[in-house]
């Protein structure tokens, strides 16, 4: 149903609060969170608005929608590009979208191997041969583990004023709940699904036996299979055309992981430097020539330092150093911060992804910091 249509005719009668466009949105969100998805689908996905939610679903690593209209999709894609903040501190997961031009109708191996489709408020858009073909397409070809399908109750529409015969004009039908529950009943008969129907939009109190506003079936592969699959063609090419495709950056990509690693790196190895020079600055005695002065107040600085930062054990003698105007801070000291840890793994791959991106001592045991840049930078 059309968002500005819906707002049109509830108002003033039946108001649905949250409106009943994100309550079905809603609903799909609670069923990724719940069985935690990782490759959804939406067919008919208009506007992208669906998508776009999902796509903060910390489970979903690839998300697909499909439209005949390409304008509508995008007029709104743009929200499914990565953002600036995306770049900036990319995610553990993978996540890739795209969105695709096609019918219903017609069968793409683009859309094999999904978790969960969803296909909100479409099959009453469907031209009668369409819906023949819908069932095969989605249960037979695509044969995801759950398939949510909402449409219109008919039964609700005489509580909406204005609503002569369906709800938009280019509805094709409208059922009323024995209708849907039959069709569905009989599709997940076919293609071996269960089936458990529910709804979104109440009624109004003393009105309840005209069901939801809109109706859902939620259908739900079933395992072990107790027959043979149903046998479909299949397709000898292509039939959508792609019209966008966002891969956001992820930290299992390792030019990201790298940039992450030597960011951390950097920002850890400027706080210790800071620290010991701030403590050595206020601390220590110009006049003083004593070497085991000023021993003590370098360790004393770097306990300092220690204290500001929760760390993991680190072996004695890998504690930072000044020697002339180089702060030496041992690339052990860096890795035994826990998110440097949890980045990189092990130690190896730690020395690996920041080589040749940071400057080290000819040993390549320490990170070099110059204190020179420091004074100008105070």
């Amino acid at each position: 149903m059309d968002k500005n249509f819906e707002g049109k005719q509830f108002t003033g009668v039946i108001k649905f609060t949250p409106p009943l466009y994100k309550q079905r949105y809603e609903f799909v969100k609670d069923l990724v969170r719940k069985y935690k998805p990782k490759k959804v689908a939406d067919l008919g996905c208009a506007d992208c608005t669906l998508l776009w939610m999902l796509k903060f679903c910390s489970c979903i690593e690839v998300l697909a929608g499909l439209d005949i209209c390409a304008t509508v999709m995008k007029e709104k894609m743009h929200r499914l590009s990565p953002l600036p903040a995306d770049y900036l501190e990319p995610s553990e997961k993978t996540l890739t979208v795209t969105l695709h031009q096609g019918s219903v109708a017609h069968k793409d191996p683009c859309m094999l191997g999904f978790d969960l489709v969803t296909c909100i408020e479409l099959i009453e858009h469907l031209e009668e041969s369409e819906l023949e073909k819908f069932p095969e397409v989605v249960f037979g070809f695509m044969a995801p583990t759950m398939v949510v399908i909402s449409t219109p109750n008919s039964e609700f529409n005489t509580l909406l004023p204005g609503v002569m015969v369906f709800r938009h004009p280019d509805h094709k039908f409208e059922w009323d709940r024995a209708q849907f529950q039959s069709w569905a009943q009989d599709t997940a008969e076919r293609y071996d699904y269960s089936v458990e129907f529910t709804g979104v939009g109440n009624p109004p109190t003393g009105m309840e036996d005209v069901g939801f506003c809109t109706q859902i079936g939620v259908f739900v592969k079933k395992y072990p299979q107790t027959r043979e699959p149903v046998q479909c063609e299949e397709p000898t090419e292509a039939a959508y055309k792609t019209v966008f495709k966002a891969v956001y950056p992820s930290l299992k990509d390792e030019k990201y992981l790298q940039n992450a690693v030597v960011c951390e790196v950097m920002y850890r190895a400027q706080i210790i430097k800071r620290s010991l020079l701030h403590h050595l600055l206020s601390e220590y005695d110009e006049h003083s020539d004593d070497p085991t002065e000023r021993k003590l107040k370098l360790q004393s600085s770097v306990n300092c330092c220690s204290e500001d930062c929760h760390m993991l054990p680190v072996e004695k003698g890998m504690e930072p150093f000044v020697s002339g105007n180089v702060v030496y801070i041992p690339l052990r000291k860096i890795f035994s911060f826990p998110k440097v840890n949890q980045l990189c793994g092990t130690f190896e791959k730690f020395c690996r992804l920041i080589s040749g991106k940071v400057t080290l001592s000819s040993d390549c045991s320490a990170v070099m910091l110059n204190i020179e840049r420091e004074n100008e930078e105070n």
